[in-house]
Parts: structure tokens; sequence; C-alpha cells
């Protein structure tokens, strides 16, 4: 086999890698190339492609290297899980550590708790929703949504629209992040802003990732948006972005159903993804009534 080579993720490498994402079905929300290529700069995300069946990972937090589970099929995963471990042993000269996978990869695996700690990612699980709960916002439990998006859609009867968005729009996208952060203030943590800054930089290059994006647009102002993704495996939309006007009520439960309606109509589930610990985060990703949640989990040899 030959060394390991591992490279920082560039825009002319992404035709190069969505393929692997599908090799072994998940519903994590990192099952798609999406969230990889918007962090690339903010966890130093670097990619490995072995023998042209697998995608290996690593990445850095506070000056330590940690991996990702590989990309590759279930069969495959044993082989490309103890590649990574002598990785880390024989070039980096240190103990594996593996952050954020998923259930059903550490199940096939079946590691020995001799060999390996691991401790449940809490604060990390990500938000499963049914589709079309979200899109018909039917029942009791979606009624005060659906109150808040009445009462967007009387105050602004006829001043308003849905639009897809394109690199083409990145200038009207840069806009109102420059408006929402100044709303923010001192609210904005560095992990917003990184999130701030991976999107500039998708957009900037227009890399094509084969990912949705729409907006609200009142009074031709752009005053919401959210970006995702498709995991056809799953029939499920990962929404990995959503920002909105605060100010106007009911923006953010409209742009949450109407993206949805308009850009993933196929979709049978929903990723929100996870809240970060954040409980305001929390409350709000609980109000839309998750079905399950996608547990992940921390590795480290011992």
């Amino acid at each position: 086999m030959d060394e390991w080579n591992f490279k920082k993720i560039e825009p002319e490498d992404v035709c190069l890698l969505p393929k692997f994402f599908d090799l072994r079905p998940t519903k994590v929300c990192d099952s798609t190339l999406f969230d990889s290529y918007l962090w690339r700069d903010y966890y130093d995300v670097e990619f490995c492609i072995r023998n042209e069946e697998a995608v290996e990972w690593r990445m850095k937090s506070d000056g330590a290297y940690f991996m990702a589970m590989p990309l590759c099929t279930a069969e495959k995963l044993p082989f490309y899980f103890e590649d990574i471990r002598r990785y880390c042993n024989e070039v980096l000269g240190q103990k594996l550590a593996l952050y954020e996978t998923d259930e059903a990869s550490l199940a096939l695996l079946n590691l020995s708790p001799e060999e390996y700690r691991i401790e449940e990612a809490a604060d990390s699980a990500d938000y499963i929703y049914d589709a079309e709960s979200l899109r018909s916002l039917k029942g009791k439990d979606y009624r005060k949504k659906k109150n808040h998006i009445n009462a967007f859609l009387r105050e602004y009867e006829g001043r308003y629209e849905y639009r897809p968005i394109g690199c083409g729009d990145k200038r009207l996208v840069w806009r109102f992040l420059d408006r929402w952060e100044q709303g923010k203030g001192d609210d904005v943590g560095h992990h917003l802003m990184a999130e701030v800054r991976g999107l500039h930089d998708v957009l900037n290059h227009c890399v094509e990732l084969n990912t949705h994006m729409g907006g609200i647009f009142v009074d031709g102002e752009l005053e919401a948006f959210s970006v995702g993704s498709y995991n056809y495996p799953m029939e499920m939309a990962i929404i990995h972005i959503e920002k909105a006007n605060p100010d106007i009520r009911g923006m953010y439960p409209f742009i949450n159903q109407q993206f949805l309606i308009h850009e993933f109509p196929e979709a049978k589930l929903v990723n929100r993804e996870d809240d970060m610990g954040l409980p305001g985060l929390r409350k709000a990703k609980e109000s839309y009534h998750p079905i399950e949640m996608a547990r992940k989990f921390n590795v480290f040899e011992r």
C-alpha cells in the first residue's frame, strides 16, 4: 500500500470525494461533503484516498491531530480503521483519537473495551425529523409554528417571495450575513464566526458541493436563507445552515418550511444537525419535535 498522503480539500478536489460518502450510508450530518469543506480551515481538514476505495480524514484542534471514521464499504471498514490506527501510531507517534463517529460504524467494528475507550459525544447528536411533518406543520405540536408563519404572511402579504440562491447571489448573502453578525453583537462566538467564514469561502469559490441554497426576500431584501444537501441512500435532507432576521416574526419557521418544500420535496427525513450544547439552540431544535437522535461517539485507543 502507498504511503499516506494527506492534503487539504481544495475546490478542485470536490469532484473526487462525493462517491465515497455513499459507500456506507449513515444518518449523521457528516454523510455529505459540505460540512467537511465548510470547516476545512477551522479544523485543518485533510483527506487521503487509499487504494481508490476509501477516504481517510485527518484534522487538528488545539494543536493536536485527530481522525474521523474512514469512508468505505461496511466490509472494508475494519481494514481501514486499523489503517488509521497504524498511521497514528507509526507516523504521528500517538494513539488513535477518533471524534464524532456514528453508532452504526461502531457496531460494525465491535471494538474491544480493553483496547479502546468509547465516550458518547452527547452535545454532538444530530436531530432527525419526519420531513413531511416539517413541510406541512399539521397538528397541535406545530400550532405555534403555524401561528407565527400566519402572522408573517398577514403582515407581509404581497411583499415576500422564496427564491433559490446561487453563487451569483453571493453579495446578497454577504450583505445579509454582515447585518446578521451586527445584530448578534457580542453573542457571535468563534464557532459561528468560523461558520460564516466557511460559507464566504464556499460562495467565493463557487464550489460545486451538490448543495441547495434558498432564501426569503422581503421587499427585495434577503431576510433569511438556508443551505442544505441531500443524502440519497437515506432519502434525507441535511440542513447545514439556517439564518434569519430575528426581528421579523415567523421568519425562522417560514424559511425552515419553505426550504424543504421547494428544495427537498422528496425527502422522508430531515437532519438539522446538533445543538453544540447551547441551551437556546437545543430548545429551538426540540421545538420541531425530532423523531430520533443520531448519536455520535469519540473513540480513544488505550
